[in-house]
């Protein structure tokens, strides 16, 4: 398996292409994107398991329903969550439709999506007349247009892809994805687009993302928001001519190697583009009794607001990692816990058995004043582990969110 470019253009067969409409004030960034498989694929998503869910995500599921967990298109538009409109459903409806008729497929074929500010209207108009400009730019080297299109407060695009082997066929992986606030997930994350050449069914597909997420988009937090409109999605067209995946065995887990490997890599640039975030940051559990014990480590201290706020001061406040694994709700004998940081400038031991050990301030602040940083919890009761990603806490987060709809 190897990095490679094209994001979701790197299967074959799958093309992307994003352009400024209207919905954005600004006209310097695109706003409405749109990723479309040259055959019908095999689709499979998950949703936020927030109660207030955007009316995209509604239609997305009614159409993977009646299609039979297939789908041809994605479109999402930016600057706009289409969440708590009363008109929201037709809305989404409406853009499936105009997307379905520009791409001569159906309207059911299309997974729809929104991100944005919760709450407005959402015009219709300007994402009618920019949908034939969106599909006539449709290109296989239109992943960056498209990853574009998705952001909201992101500073970056965020793409990966991969290329692996099933049963001696070259197959590829990649995806795009937007978040950097309200980023604290429970079943998926954001809003995150992956296509695939490779061969496999509708419930194996659905059994690989939701199996996937558990490890990867549920283990990141920027600020322990969950939004409305978090969505995975991903579409699988066969193209690569590999024996269709239909159950358990050497090709399903090199998919998914080469699914995770995607989701981890987004997962990291999500967290470290956190709104404000000058560090990402990456809670590494071990020594668990059993994993869910870890998880639930490793998450309880990436959402400590107190220790993402140290870690933006560069400051070794160790108490804090304990602090959150207390509150975790996990079972652990905290007499055992050992704690440390590292980055690229070193590692430092600060905890031993629950208890502080003598180490040198100056240079835990060394290599605190890393752009990425780990923390190093063992739990010293089992060989179970975990991770989980987060950032730290800075003074824009505060301004960002102070006046994020005006």
């Amino acid at each position: 398996m190897k990095l490679i470019d094209g994001g979701v253009c790197a299967a074959q067969g799958f093309t992307a292409s994003g352009v400024h409409c209207g919905i954005r004030k600004s006209r310097t960034k695109n706003d409405l994107s749109l990723i479309f498989s040259a055959v019908p694929a095999v689709a499979a998503a998950v949703y936020t398991t927030n109660l207030v869910k955007g009316a995209p995500l509604t239609v997305t599921k009614r159409h993977l329903a009646a299609a039979g967990g297939r789908a041809r298109a994605v479109l999402c538009n930016s600057g706009n969550a289409n969440t708590c409109n009363a008109n929201g459903l037709e809305i989404a409806e409406q853009m499936c439709a105009l997307a379905g008729r520009a791409l001569d497929i159906p309207a059911e074929q299309v997974i729809v999506a929104s991100t944005g500010v919760i709450g407005q209207m959402l015009d219709i108009a300007p994402i009618a007349a920019g949908i034939p400009a969106l599909a006539a730019a449709l290109s296989a080297e239109g992943s960056a247009a498209a990853a574009e299109g998705i952001m909201t407060t992101d500073t970056v695009r965020k793409e990966v892809a991969v290329e692996f082997t099933l049963a001696g066929k070259t197959c590829r992986l990649g995806g795009i994805a937007k978040g950097s606030g309200m980023i604290h997930p429970n079943m998926a994350t954001m809003l995150v687009f992956l296509t695939t050449d490779a061969a496999i069914s509708p419930e194996m597909l659905q059994k690989a993302l939701s199996g996937d997420v558990k490890h990867s988009f549920n283990m990141v937090s920027v600020d322990g928001d969950t939004s409305t409109n978090d969505m995975v999605a991903v579409l699988a067209n066969g193209l690569a001519g590999n024996p269709e995946i239909r159950g358990e065995g050497e090709d399903f887990s090199a998919f998914m190697t080469a699914l995770n490997t995607v989701t981890i890599a987004l997962c990291r640039a999500l967290a470290g583009d956190g709104e404000g975030a000058t560090k990402l940051l990456e809670c590494r559990v071990t020594g668990a009794a059993e994993e869910q014990t870890a998880k639930t480590v490793a998450k309880s201290v990436i959402c400590s607001s107190l220790l993402k706020a140290a870690m933006f001061g560069a400051d070794a406040n160790w108490g804090r990692v304990l602090c959150a694994i207390g509150y975790s709700g996990a079972a652990v004998d905290v007499g055992r816990i050992d704690v440390a940081f590292r980055s690229p400038a070193g590692e430092v031991a600060v905890c031993q058995n629950g208890a502080g050990v003598d180490f040198s301030e100056e240079r835990a602040k060394e290599i605190l004043l890393e752009k990425e940083i780990e923390i190093l919890v063992c739990l010293n009761s089992g060989a179970a582990s975990a991770a989980a990603w987060g950032c730290d806490l800075s003074y824009d987060y505060v301004k960002i969110n102070g006046d994020y709809r005006t």
